[in-house]
Formats: structure tokens, sequence, C-alpha cells
């Protein structure tokens, strides 16, 4: 049997306070933060935009909306559980299919009892759709103005019969480029979240187009001088995607994937964006068998610990994005 799973994950932290810390502007310099996002924007997502959490969209429940860059989507599942997903309005007059119900895995407008099984009809398109058991996504080629993909490029996960995972949305007033700029920052952690980051140094960079990581030593707070340290790495496998695994440490294999859904059109001058999070956690010790059990208990706790980190992030991105829009951005 492996000791090392059985060391305690928790350390004693003695480092020094926030004030006292070691400043981290000099290594965070604004052109590899850029340079790292002109990478990530480089990369292909073949059209697919992630729409929410493969939960919020239940065999037998309502029919699920979300609008991506300015065009209303909906989404719903057959009794069998095969999700569908194709424009938001009703091809009758234009009611809100969001607003309708799903009866014997048929989505039935509530206007006027047009009914869509997922097929075309009238004029109505399904767009292709994607659950990854996770997340669920959609593939707009109009808004996406890429070449299209039959899949989604989906992070690396550990398997789903070890693992919990829990899924974080927030909107914020900014583009898809600040949410992702604010995770290609990995300096700012320990300064800018220190309820959750202590003791954070970079200790790698991107090497190269096709070696894109930043690989980061921190240790998570726990409660007071309770920390957890681990190693990890931070990629952005798509243009609106950025992943933390950790590589080293408890909870080793674990990811959490942010994900950046423009909801406004490119063009619009008051941009909004969806921040959906997908936390997949997974250890080798024996009591995480218990987590897993009691994973509807725990979801809640990891939103809310997702939520926390994403009052300041949102700030950090819509910030960028004012300073942006202004002029005034010195990056």
């Amino acid at each position: 049997m492996d000791k090392a799973r059985w060391t305690p994950p928790l350390r004693r932290r003695n480092g020094p306070a926030w004030a006292a810390q070691k400043p981290s502007w000099r290594e965070a310099k604004p052109s590899l933060v850029a340079e790292a996002l002109t990478r990530a924007s480089a990369r292909r997502s073949g059209n697919w935009f992630v729409v929410g959490a493969s939960r919020d969209v239940a065999a037998g429940g309502r029919p699920y909306g979300r609008t991506v860059g300015g065009l209303e989507v909906v989404l719903w599942r057959s009794n069998t559980g095969e999700l569908h997903a194709g424009p938001g309005a009703c091809p009758h007059l234009g009611a809100p299919l969001r607003d309708g119900r799903v009866i014997c895995g048929t989505l039935v407008c509530h206007w006027h009892g047009l009914t869509l099984d997922g097929a075309p009809f009238a004029g109505w398109d399904p767009f292709p759709a994607h659950d990854d058991g996770v997340l669920v996504w959609v593939r707009l080629d109009e808004v996406g103005g890429e070449e299209p993909s039959d899949r989604p490029v989906v992070p690396v996960r550990p398997a789903a019969s070890r693992a919990v995972d829990a899924v974080f949305t927030a909107v914020g007033r900014c583009e898809p480029q600040d949410v992702v700029a604010n995770r290609l920052d990995p300096w700012h952690g320990s300064w800018f979240h220190p309820h959750s980051f202590v003791d954070l140094q970079v200790v790698r960079l991107p090497q190269s187009d096709h070696d894109n990581a930043f690989v980061v030593d921190v240790s998570f707070r726990v409660t007071g001088r309770l920390v957890v340290p681990v190693r990890a790495e931070f990629t952005a496998p798509d243009p609106r995607t950025v992943a933390m695994h950790i590589t080293e440490g408890d909870g080793t294999t674990s990811v959490v994937e942010t994900h950046a859904t423009p909801l406004t059109s490119e063009a619009d001058a008051n941009p909004r964006t969806a921040v959906v999070e997908a936390v997949v956690a997974a250890s080798n010790r024996r009591g995480f068998a218990l987590a897993r059990a009691a994973a509807p208990l725990l979801r809640p706790l990891m939103r809310r610990a997702a939520g926390r980190l994403w009052r300041d992030d949102l700030a950090y991105a819509e910030r960028r994005w004012t300073l942006r829009s202004t002029g005034r951005f010195p990056g």
C-alpha cells in the first residue's frame, strides 16, 4: 500500500503576513500575460460554447435557455436523455422556448402549442450539442466563425467514478478575453485572494506555443495557519477556457475548468460574459469515498467557494474591460 497517500494533507504555515509577502508585480510582467492571452486566442474551439452544467438540463425537466453571442439558445432532453439544442425563439411567432414545457421528451411552446422533437421544423434548425458528463456545450457556427469540429476540446479530468464535480456560474460586464486574462495571471493569487491562497510562486513559465503552461506552487488556506500545499498547472486548451490541474500534492489529478461564454454579440457596447466554472475534485485518500457519497451536500459548498473567488476575479475582469474600452489599459 502506498504510504504516501496517508500523509496528513494539512501543514501549519509559518510564512509572512499579507503585507509582508514578497511583491509579485515584477514577475507579473504585462507582456507575459499578453503573450499567454495571444497564444490562447489563437487556439481553435470548433465553434463550441459551454452553456451550463449537465445536471441543469434534466430528462423530464423544463427546457434550459441561454443567450450566446446575442443568439438565443434552448436545450432539453428526450425521454432517453438525448440532448437537443436549437434556436430559442419559436418559429411560429417568436415565443421564448425556454419558457415552454417538455412533455414526453418533446419541447412544447407555451404560446400556441407548437411542438419540437429536435429535428428541423418550419425553419427551426437544431444546433449540434454535446454533454461531456459535467458540462453541456452547443456548437454555434454563426457566432464562432471558425472551421467547425465534431466535438469540443474537453480538458482531461479524473474518472467520474472517483471524483466529485460542481459547477458555478456568474455573469460579468466584460468580454471573454478579460476572464481568460485573469486566469493567465496567476501572480495575483495570494495578494488578491488571501482568504483562499498563500505562498504562491510561479515556478515555470510557458516555453512555447505548444507548451503554454504556467506551473505554480501554492497553498490553499483551510483555516488560520492550516494550509494544503500543491503544485498546479494552468493551460488554455481553447480560446475561452483555462484549466488548472493539480499535478502534485493532495488532490492530484483534480481540475478546475474556467469557461468564458459571451452572452452579447461581439459588437455590443456593453458586453456581458458568463463564467461557467467546473470543479472536478479527486483524491486517493481513503475518506474521499465518503465525500463522493456525500456529493449532493458537498456541491453547494464547492459552489460557494468558487463564488467567493469569482467575486474578486470578476471585479478584476470588469476593471480590465473598463480600462481597455476607454483606452486606459496599461498592459
